[in-house]
């Protein structure tokens, strides 16, 4: 033994099975015996990772006063941390009470509601069923047969790219589908899916049976009533939204009362995953004020949720949805900070394990002037409520009486820009809607207040719409500045009179002044100057064609004169192009006899879809293919422009009815055969702002900038510069083809007679302002009739007057025989109506008859101004729609250049804008 003690490994080996056995007993002692203690000491003291969303950078005007900032609020976050199912069930449902009983508004994200019959449906689903029904299509309209009924009624050519029909209805018809064209799914549906497969559920689960799995999933006391059930599922689901960032607290809601932050404070010990933090929320002092530039937050969508995690956002984030906040949600937003710390049984903090503090987002500084942007807002919405009426446009300047009241003269749009620079002075649409509503999450009722009410009327209010930056329209009178450059770079004397021969005759139609048009009267010899002032549209008939009308001579101007050339300066100009402002904007391209022939081949196509059962044989209907080929194979004939006896031998072959031959060959031919290339009277149309133009008050402000910049186009900048970033650097103007600046002067003379001359049309409004102003109005004409919300009771009210012979429900059977069987042709009741008409009457009715009763759009009014001529610093285009006259708003500008120029100033200028180096 002895001699086995000695040995050195032995020793070893010993003294380690003594250890062991002493670790062993000690493991023993504090696991069986002591174990009840510790684990109670263990579940006494738990960390906790408290967030804070950090402060978004604030957005000033150029001299440094608040656009958007924030406010202290205090935000109620629930983590699951290390509870249970049972006590995470218990706590959420205890929170909502306490909510509920202070009237506290809580996020409500899960798309699952019962219908008050025991019923349950999907939030996703009565969005998608809403729209349809808003947009008068059938509830089971999928995306594809939605997006398809939108191409036909908007005549986007049936087989041009998804993707170029997606972004026309966008840039050109302001129409926003919420389809994704790429899975061609509703936007809706896609979520439900991302919904669904949170919860790895299957897509065709109905809402009843969804909400079913999920409570057994969450393990949800089965004696609770479904009601109690689907608050906790709420906040469960703010929890599950987080994906695998779950270890973040969710937010449940935001800008809480005193009496909830006592209560929870007071309950903390039952309330362990409830915390409530004091954080910043977005706040807007001047609330409508710049709202379309500043544009406002919303939630992530599910859709948004991969993107914006990626980047570090928390799911329950607000981040820009529109505008500036959009835009620059990068640099606005900041870091968020986290604290850990240590808490015991109650609630109560026992050490901060480390704090990460927060840290602000940037600041962006506009180019903006508050108090002119306010200026610009309330004259637009005075001129409007006022033109509505017939009233008065009140002002120290002088009261504007408007002596025709125009009732639909509801939307509108102002834009001031520095002539110099191309900063966004002010820029104001009408109607607006206040960004504060949004800066929590915007309930659904007001989400709804700011819809427009009638969707098949695109020039309907729609409050949160940039019209401004996004609705291109005809530019009228104010266009034949840009008729008038390329005559004077051509050799035009601007001296040189030309006598006014009243109207131009070209076949059986007349172009001519409103003079002639009206009074059968004439201009006599006008000069460029006086066309100018009095808007003389036959003297810039005259020079567009490069011929004197009245003697049947030419006028002798360079040979390029026409109007390709006039196309050319119009983009030099900037119309037709993006004007590189920061935000969303709409361009549409400048008239060419391509996009002519393209729009006529596509308005054609849809027509013959829209009218297929009158025009086609049943065989051919039933065949879509067959009906597809044949459409095609006519629009094709379309650049060919064949004869009428061509024409006529022609649709014998194509799938039509033998009685309908006759009625498609007149309607190919003479709507659209010998329409669809460019005429001499559409030349006579864009050279006066009328035809295919299209332009926004953005691009027409920074055209008549160009003009006063002595023809520099710079580009258009609502941005001023980023806190840190200094101010932003500006690309170089670009110098317009022009040989003589003086050629700009020739037209500030004409200009400043529409605003003080004898016969301008401004004199009214400028004869006796202190500030020397060039001006130009313009009366764009809008066609078409309003289309009510409803077709199909628009029909039922004036059947007795479309046609005396027919009977309601006769129509009503029809529509919906044509429905079932046409439901490729007629996918809605509001075609299927009018076909059923036209149908029963035996084609005597047709789609004129039947619009007949619908109300006609009034003229569009543009005012487009420089000031002061001597050296220009301001540029100003106002478009109101179905306005009226140009001249109807006029004073919208009067009263943003008195602000501009300080004759009326009232407050102080701070210039902080130094800070955005720091």
């Amino acid at each position: 033994m002895n001699h086995w003690i000695k040995s050195r490994n032995n020793q070893i080996l010993l003294a380690t099975c003594i250890l062991m056995s002493m670790l062993m007993a000690r493991l023993f002692f504090l696991t069986v015996v002591q174990g009840s203690d510790w684990s109670e000491t263990a579940r006494n003291i738990s960390v906790k990772k408290l967030y804070t969303v950090a402060p978004r950078g604030q957005i000033y005007d150029r001299y440094g006063r608040v656009l958007a900032g924030n406010k202290p609020s205090f935000t109620v976050h629930f983590s699951a941390g290390e509870l249970s199912d049972e006590e995470i069930n218990r706590e959420a449902l205890q929170l909502i009470g306490i909510l509920e009983e202070n009237g506290d508004l809580y996020r409500d994200n899960f798309p699952i509601v019962m219908d008050g019959n025991g019923g349950f449906y999907y939030t996703f689903n009565r969005t998608i069923q809403d729209w349809l029904a808003a947009q008068g299509m059938p509830a089971t309209f999928t995306a594809e047969q939605s997006f398809n009924e939108i191409r036909r009624r908007n005549n986007i050519d049936e087989g041009m790219d998804k993707y170029e029909a997606q972004s026309q209805l966008q840039t050109v018809y302001n129409i926003y589908p919420p389809i994704s064209v790429k899975n061609m799914e509703f936007l809706e549906t896609l979520e439900l899916n991302s919904f669904l497969d949170r919860y790895y559920l299957d897509h065709d689960l109905s809402a009843k049976d969804a909400f079913l799995s999920l409570r057994e999933q969450c393990q949800i006391d089965p004696s609770l009533p479904d009601s109690q059930a689907r608050k906790i599922l709420m906040v469960r689901n703010e929890l599950a939204a987080q994906g695998y960032r779950r270890y973040i607290p969710a937010t449940i809601a935001k800008d809480v009362s005193d009496r909830t932050i006592i209560t929870i404070e007071e309950r903390s010990s039952d309330l362990l995953g409830v915390d409530v933090v004091a954080e910043s929320v977005r706040y807007y002092p001047n609330d409508n004020t710049a709202a379309h530039i500043l544009g406002y937050l919303g939630q992530i969508s599910e859709s948004e949720k991969e993107s914006y995690m990626e980047k570090g956002y928390s799911v329950s984030d607000m981040v820009g949805k529109d505008g500036i906040e959009k835009k620059y949600e990068e640099i606005l937003k900041g870091r968020d900070g986290i604290k850990s710390v240590e808490v015991n049984a109650y609630g109560e903090q026992t050490r901060i394990i480390s704090d990460t503090k927060t840290e602000k987002g940037k600041d962006v500084y506009l180019t903006l002037d508050l108090e002119l942007q306010k200026t610009a807002e309330d004259a637009l919405e005075q001129a409007l409520l006022a033109i509505q009426k017939g009233g008065s446009f009140q002002s120290k300047w002088g009261n504007y009486k408007y002596g025709t009241a125009y009732s639909n003269a509801n939307v509108g749009a102002v834009v001031a820009l520095d002539v110099k620079t191309g900063d966004v002075l002010a820029m104001a649409s009408y109607p607006d809607f206040n960004p504060n509503l949004f800066a929590t999450g915007i309930t659904k009722e007001d989400w709804q207040s700011l819809q427009g009410k009638n969707l098949r009327d695109p020039l309907s209010p729609v409050p949160l719409f940039n019209v401004a930056a996004r609705t291109a329209v005809q530019p009228g009178s104010t266009f034949k500045l840009v008729t008038a450059t390329a005559a004077l770079e051509s050799g035009l004397d601007p001296q040189r009179k030309l006598r006014d021969g009243g109207y131009v005759k070209l076949g059986r139609r007349t172009y001519g002044c409103l003079l002639w048009n009206r009074y059968k009267r004439n201009h006599g010899l006008v000069n460029l100057y006086e066309a100018i002032e009095v808007s003389c549209n036959y003297y810039f008939y005259d020079l567009v064609s490069n011929k004197d009308y009245s003697k049947g001579i030419s006028l002798g101007l360079d040979r390029s004169m026409g109007i390709e050339k006039i196309m050319e300066y119009a983009q030099q100009y900037g119309l037709g192009l993006p004007t590189g402002i920061e935000i969303a904007e709409t361009v549409a391209p400048v008239p060419t006899a391509e996009g002519k022939m393209k729009n006529t081949k596509s308005a054609l196509r849809n027509v013959l879809f829209s009218r297929a059962e009158l025009y086609f044989t049943k065989e051919t209907i039933a065949n879509k293919e067959k009906l597809n080929s044949y459409i095609d194979q006519i629009v094709s004939w379309t650049e060919e422009n064949p004869s009428y006896s061509e024409t006529l031998k022609r649709m014998k072959n194509v799938g039509l009815k033998e009685d309908m031959q006759d009625t498609v060959a007149d309607l190919c031919k003479f709507s659209y055969y010998n329409m669809a290339a460019f005429t001499t009277g559409d030349e006579l149309n864009i050279s006066i702002g009328q035809g295919e133009n299209a332009y926004t008050p953005l691009q027409m402000a920074n055209y008549i900038a160009t003009l006063a910049n002595k023809g520099v186009l710079n580009q258009v900048s609502v941005v001023k510069g980023v806190e840190g970033k200094g101010a932003l650097e500006k690309v170089p103007g670009t110098k317009m083809n022009i040989t003589d600046d003086s050629i700009f002067d020739d037209l500030i003379e004409g200009m400043h007679r529409v605003a003080s001359g004898s016969k301008g049309s401004a004199r009214g409004v400028f004869g006796n302002f202190p500030v020397t102003v060039a001006a130009k109005t313009g009366t764009a004409e809008r066609g078409g009739k309003i289309n009510p919300p409803d077709e199909v009771e628009y029909v039922k009210k004036y059947l007795s007057r479309i046609d005396s012979r027919l009977r309601w429900s006769d129509v009503e059977e029809k529509m919906y025989s044509l429905m079932e069987e046409y439901p490729e042709v007629y996918q809605t009741k509001n075609s299927a109506v009018r076909q059923a008409v036209m149908l029963l009457s035996n084609g005597k009715v047709t789609a004129a008859k039947i619009d007949a009763y619908k109300a006609d759009y009034d003229n569009f009014a543009w005012f487009v101004c420089l000031a002061p001529i001597e050296e220009p610093q301001i540029a100003i285009s106002v478009l109101l729609f179905q306005g009226g006259s140009g001249g109807y708003a006029a004073p919208i500008a009067r009263e943003i250049i008195a602000q501009y120029m300080g004759l009326d100033q009232a407050y102080t200028d701070y210039d902080l804008s130094t800070t955005i180096t720091q």
